[in-house]
């Protein structure tokens, strides 16, 4: 009896302490059984192009507003026609755990070499938006209800053929209007590829090394449906740059947005709100451009999250194999501190090569853990490096408090464990069960859908934004909950990952609280809007002007 007491009062204190425990799950592939039937097409064909190596992204967005997030899966296409067409896909969601290809007639049926995505009412007309990133041209398609989309991208202004890759929506100068961030990668074409050789005596496919960079582009909204090309005059338009990934934050705290961009063997950038339609760029001084032997790495995907419940936003990066993840620990006072290289999170993904990577509570426990969707850029890399793969597996890390983390890799399902050529990544809670499912697309093969089984019974509360003041989906703004447990917040953000988009709705991980206490946004007109008793286990709509306008609870 005295060692019973003694254990319940050490979980009792742990519990105090507010450090989570290993939790029940595994992530189950529903792909076959929820109908998505899609194959990505890097049109190669022996001539090992550049482009071939990067696969594309895919999104969560609910194109017709029925609460539930629907899927879009980024298509490449053939160098030289060969008889068949690659389109992108759009699903349905059939709200019972299944899927309907709903592309026929949607006006998203257009063939392109296509990369990344982005979703965001550009508009405020209360649908949201498509922004597809393509080798031969970006498409902008305004969302025009009733499943239809159209292409506006003349019209719209937008004239984007650099080998544009991850994108984001936000709204850089505050004014209710989404601008857009596009990365775009090197100055590349067929007539211009190089003769690279890993062997010496065959084609392989080069580096970023071989080409020159080139300008990512930011769009400033003139309200008109119409975007105008600010990169230089914004400062953010560094031409000797190589972008693959990008993600907003406020990294100080001063309520503007910032942009953190992921280079591929050339310096990130990290550029800070001026407030005045500029930025500076910061990223050798907060210590985020280098790696720790202050070498450019080669940057994917990039996302940003408090994992640690500091009130500061981080930064984690993929990165290419033999040079692990970037977790970027942001010190608060301008500076970030690299914390893979000393923790679980660099010794586990030393030789991953790493495209989409993000924060995410997949056990909702109120901490966020990590995923990354790895695999090489060349087939024939084992013969060379004989501990790197061409197929890799994803890896999962879950935060334990304190800034720890567990590789649980292994731990939540041999599905999960399967080797991928993996490239984007996006979650979302796609059955209305409270837990984030996750999304994975690969190159030149299929995208999996992995459902989420968790089973500890923890609870949550899932916040979507809709402004009125603010943009529509409420992109920027600040969601900061309490509950018995403790505080937590994050940012209603476009983009991240890589080519790719997490659903625009927040889940926070509640562990065993039953409510939460008090619910404060601080949206991007300057709006601070206070809620409070909020029971646990339901989707919440809030409105900028009007607080909440649509509950439901869990199915």
């Amino acid at each position: 009896m005295k060692r019973i007491l003694v254990l319940c009062a050490i979980a009792g204190a742990v519990f105090a302490a507010g450090i989570p425990q290993k939790q029940s799950t595994r992530f189950t592939d529903i792909t076959q059984a929820a109908g998505i039937k899609f194959k990505h097409n890097s049109g190669r064909a022996g001539k090992k192009y550049l482009p071939e190596t990067l696969g594309s992204g895919a999104a969560f967005l609910d194109y017709d507003k029925d609460g539930w997030p629907d899927i879009l899966l980024i298509n490449s296409k053939d160098w030289t026609p060969r008889g068949r067409r690659a389109l992108s896909a759009l699903y349905h969601n059939n709200h019972n755990g299944t899927f309907t290809d709903v592309t026929a007639g949607s006006g998203l049926g257009i063939e392109m070499y296509g990369m990344g995505v982005a979703i965001g009412d550009y508009d405020n007309d209360g649908r949201d938006d498509i922004y597809i990133t393509a080798l031969d041209g970006d498409h902008l398609f305004h969302n025009e209800g009733n499943g239809k989309f159209r292409d506006v991208t003349k019209s719209a202004g937008i004239q984007n053929a650099n080998f544009g890759t991850s994108a984001a929506w936000l709204d850089y100068d505050r004014d209710g209007k989404l601008d857009l961030f596009v990365a775009n990668y090197v100055q590349w074409t067929p007539k211009g590829d190089l003769w690279c050789s890993l062997d010496g005596a065959t084609k392989s496919y080069c580096t970023p090394e071989s080409y020159k960079g080139t300008q990512s582009k930011l769009y400033h909204n003139l309200g008109n449906g119409r975007f105008e090309d600010v990169s230089v005059k914004a400062g953010v338009g560094d031409a000797a740059s190589k972008s693959l990934g990008v993600t907003v934050l406020d990294y100080d705290g001063d309520g503007w947005p910032d942009l953190f961009v992921a280079n591929d063997t050339q310096p990130n950038k990290l550029y800070r709100n001026n407030h005045d339609g500029t930025f500076k760029e910061e990223g050798l001084a907060a210590g985020v451009a280098f790696g720790e032997d202050g070498v450019a790495r080669g940057a994917m995907g990039a996302d940003s999250g408090d994992y640690d419940r500091s009130g500061r936003p981080h930064l984690l990066v993929g990165n290419f194999s033999n040079q692990m993840l970037g977790l970027y620990h942001n010190e608060g006072n301008g500076l970030f501190v690299d914390e893979a290289p000393s923790s679980t999170v660099g010794r586990s993904s030393l030789l991953a090569l790493t495209f989409g990577v993000f924060f995410f509570d997949y056990d909702l426990d109120g901490y966020l853990d990590l995923f990354t969707a790895n695999g090489h850029i060349e087939e024939e890399i084992g013969r060379v490096q004989p501990k790197v793969q061409y197929r890799q597996p994803p890896l999962l890390f879950h935060n334990l408090g304190k800034g720890k983390f567990e590789n649980v890799s292994a731990m939540v399902g041999e599905e999960f464990q399967r080797p991928l050529v993996a490239r984007g990544a996006a979650y979302a809670d796609i059955d209305h069960d409270g837990d984030p499912d996750l999304l994975i697309t690969t190159n030149d093969g299929p995208a999996y859908l992995y459902r989420n089984d968790l089973a500890n019974g923890n609870h949550w509360l899932t916040v979507r934004t809709a402004g009125s003041k603010s943009n529509r989906d409420g992109i920027g703004a600040v969601v900061r909950i309490e509950s018995r447990s403790g505080k937590q917040w994050n940012v209603v953000r476009s983009g991240s990952s890589y080519c790719s988009q997490s659903d625009l709705a927040l889940t926070f991980g509640l562990g065993q609280d039953t409510a939460v206490s008090s619910l404060e946004i601080d949206w991007p007109s300057g709006i601070k809007q206070k809620l409070a008793n909020i029971a646990a286990d339901q989707f919440i709509t809030v409105d900028e002007s009007r607080g909440i306008i649509a509950k439901e609870s869990k199915r």
